[in-house]
């Protein structure tokens, strides 16, 4: 099993993955560089966060046009997996790889704070190590996280199970109060229909370590790294 950061102009958190990837996990982890056409044998591809190209345009507009995007999306195509946390997740709606768009804050300002999560799914390559319903806490550093798509993509996703997880309040319970950013139907990540491709707002990577406060999203990253090896197993 062999996970794949890609380095952007601009990333700031490609060293926290690598860092949860390779020292917390054990994983045989390489950096990989936005304008290289090769993704080194990885079985993970993660994009991660930060402000890629300034965010010029908009957030992840340009680095959806990266030359390793045309790898990372043949990768999603066969099956592979692919994990876009934050400034990731803006590159994969750019992309087309996931449906609709990250947009500016409700509260128009950069948003820097814990939240909590409600897991809507246990099934999935990245969230089998969590329970349905569970709620989990992770910060969140964005300033365009609101997650916005035509009302038929909405319901496309919630009627399809495609909705990974969702802002909620400490008790999990769905309220405005609960959501930072403003996403309809308070969406915080998203899955593609074959379920390799999963996009989030918030930062599993920064808190995968006690040390840091909370470890909750260490499990993302071990079931990631889990359903790699029994891929490479069955295959």
């Amino acid at each position: 099993m062999k996970a794949g950061v890609v380095v952007f102009p601009g990333s700031n958190c490609d060293h926290d993955c690598y860092h949860v990837l390779k020292h917390v996990l054990g994983c045989d982890t390489v950096f990989l560089w936005h304008d290289g056409t090769d993704l080194d044998g990885c079985d993970l591809i993660l994009l991660p966060g930060g402000f890629a190209y300034g965010d010029y345009l908009r957030a992840g507009a340009m680095a959806a046009h990266a030359s390793i995007m045309t790898e990372v999306r043949r990768h999603a195509e066969r099956g592979g997996l692919v994990l876009g946390i934050c400034n990731g997740f803006q590159m994969l709606t750019e992309a087309g790889m996931l449906p609709g768009a990250l947009c500016r804050n409700a509260a128009q300002r950069f948003l820097c704070q814990d939240v909590y999560l409600r897991v809507e799914r246990d099934d999935t390559p990245y969230t089998h190590g969590y329970e349905q319903g569970q709620v989990l806490r992770m910060p969140i550093s964005h300033a365009e996280g609101r997650y916005d798509a035509p009302a038929e993509i909405i319901d496309d996703l919630e009627n399809e199970g495609r909705v990974v997880f969702r802002y909620v309040d400490a008790s999990g319970a769905v309220t405005e109060a609960g959501n930072p950013n403003g996403s309809k139907g308070s969406i915080a990540g998203i899955i593609n229909p074959a379920g390799n491709v999963l996009g989030m707002m918030p930062h599993p990577d920064r808190c995968a370590e006690a040390i840091l406060g909370g470890d909750d999203g260490l499990a993302l990253f071990t079931a990631a790294i889990e359903h790699g090896v029994q891929q490479m197993g069955a295959s």
